[in-house]
């Protein structure tokens, strides 16, 4: 029989050690692994529908990047969709708890008796794009020119846009322009490529078209100051206001949590530009003007406050587009009591 050397007793013994210490360090990450997975767990989960390219993705992956949600007793998970009808429809089957539109939508919903609420998104506004070689300077300008405007005849912008006109211009733009209805990408294209003489577009295919040289001739937050409105969010998540009180933490129901986290992330937005380093694939930006003009349109859109005052300017702007034409909108000329999550306020 053979006896081990002193070397043999050595390597041994280092091994035992070693494997003692890899031991202890795995036993280390069960119990780690294990405590992560109780947070999250106890963590109130927020299911949140969005448009698979949609801006929100900026803001949810800042949320969940930096850990916001987990702070304020969140988990966040994202949910990407085709198509606004597809959020929706996810929404009201409960595949989501969340979703982002604007407080019309709420509004009319809430008058067909479904119990949902609204917090604040982006006051982000679009404008009235022409060439940079354009001879218009002025709305009447454009009389008789091929206008693109997104979303259909009863876009939002296009209804405030028609109503200003009326008042303040003396005439109306949808019988003085040789109107074409398309999606924001292709108005886009299609300016690009001669087709079109001014295209009224959302605001973040706008700043697509800025950072080309094509020039602001109408913004929407000029249109809403001649009509002596202020400048509240239009977009924001909505929710179903049972879900929001069933989950209350710290005396905080969880659509208060879910505002807070998504404040810090804009708040991180809008002053931290290594941040958005991190966003670049989400935001397909092609060059650095565009993703220079995007970041600068979406830190503009950021809400600073939301409170009693924007609640009285979704009043007005609701009896604007009722006036306007705009019933397939509104469905009445008063904002829905409720649609406003007022404990969200800041």
């Amino acid at each position: 029989m053979k006896y081990p050397s002193h070397g043999d007793i050595r390597r041994l013994s280092k091994f035992l050690s070693t494997a003692r210490s890899i031991g202890g360090a795995a036993a280390f990450v069960v119990v780690c692994a294990a405590q992560a997975q109780s947070a999250a767990q106890a963590a109130d989960r927020v299911r949140v529908g969005v448009l698979k390219f949609g801006t929100v993705n900026w803001e949810l992956d800042t949320v969940v990047r930096n850990g916001y949600d987990r702070k304020h007793g969140l988990a966040v998970e994202i949910e990407p969709f085709a198509n606004k009808q597809a959020t929706a429809i996810a929404f009201f089957n409960g595949a989501v708890d969340m979703h982002v539109t604007d407080w019309l939508w709420v509004s009319r919903a809430r008058t067909e008796g479904k119990d949902i609420s609204f917090i604040p998104y982006s006051k982000a506004l679009g404008a009235l794009m022409t060439p940079p070689d354009s001879k218009a300077t002025s709305l009447k300008g454009l009389n008789g020119m091929r206008v693109g405007v997104a979303g259909g005849p009863y876009d939002k912008s296009w209804l405030l846009l028609r109503a200003w006109a009326r008042g303040d211009r003396g005439f109306d733009p949808s019988e003085s322009f040789d109107v074409k209805y398309a999606a924001p990408p292709l108005l886009n294209g299609q300016i690009r490529h001669g087709h079109l003489d001014a295209v009224l577009n959302f605001w973040h295919y706008c700043a697509r078209l800025e950072s080309a040289g094509y020039r602001r001739l109408i913004d929407m937050g000029e249109v809403l100051k001649g009509l002596g409105v202020r400048n509240t969010p239009m977009v924001g998540y909505v929710f179903r206001t049972p879900w929001a009180r069933d989950n209350t933490r710290d005396n905080r129901d969880i659509a208060e949590r879910f505002n807070l986290a998504v404040r810090e992330a804009r708040a991180r937005l809008a002053t931290d530009d290594a941040e958005w380093e991190h966003l670049r694939a989400l935001m397909k930006a092609p060059d650095e003007a565009v993703f220079a003009a995007l970041r600068k349109r979406y830190r503009e859109g950021i809400p600073l406050r939301w409170g009693k005052e924007d609640e009285a300017a979704a009043q007005k702007l609701t009896g604007l587009f009722h006036t306007a034409g705009g019933k397939e909108l509104t469905a009445s000329e008063r904002l829905a009591p409720g649609t406003f999550w007022t404990k969200a306020y800041f």
